[in-house]
């Protein structure tokens, strides 16, 4: 059967490149252009309108020509900016420039992470407990290290705080 009779076309032999020879493939819907191109093409016949309007406008002197389809361009926008307030941040002390010795309270820990029941470095590997202990993978749960952190009321409180009691409101007798 031949395509002509059918009323269907003829499949393209091959891809076709894009007409701005920008390395992509294009299409008959987008002219021959590939979708980037085709969109930069029609923003710009856009534009192009945009500009001729409002260039008739001003030449006109009127602004009937405007019918409330096309978009208002202002020049110019006036903005108030309030102005700015500078705020002086100061460091704590634990982050201060080791230089400086006259702060006591420094972490005396800046050597290697070590577990707290037996000394051993643990380096990254460590675990901290919610006691606030660092311990070693043999001490690192709370029956191993005598941990003196109160799990039962921790998970009693967060059941209590999860799970609000709620009453509902007593009804009128008729």
């Amino acid at each position: 059967m031949d395509h002509d009779e059918t009323g269907c076309q003829a499949p393209p032999e091959g891809p076709i490149l894009c007409v701005n020879n920008c390395g992509f493939f294009g299409s008959v819907a987008t002219m021959n252009m590939c979708s980037k191109c085709y969109k930069d093409a029609v923003l710009k016949q856009e534009q192009a309108k945009l500009a001729a309007s409002s260039i008739e406008n001003i030449v006109n002197g009127s602004s009937s020509g405007n019918n409330g389809k096309e978009p208002i361009v202002v020049d110019k926008v006036d903005v108030q900016v309030k102005p700015v307030e500078q705020k002086l941040v100061s460091l704590p002390e634990s982050t201060a420039p080791s230089g400086s010795e006259e702060s006591g309270d420094a972490k005396p820990n800046k050597g290697p992470n070590r577990c707290t029941t037996c000394k051993k470095r643990v380096g990254l590997t460590g675990f901290n407990c919610r006691c606030g202990n660092l311990f070693c993978a043999m001490h690192r749960y709370s029956d191993k290290h005598e941990c003196p952190f109160d799990y039962r009321t921790a998970a009693q409180n967060a059941i209590a705080k999860a799970n609000p009691v709620i009453k509902a409101e007593k009804l009128d007798k008729i």
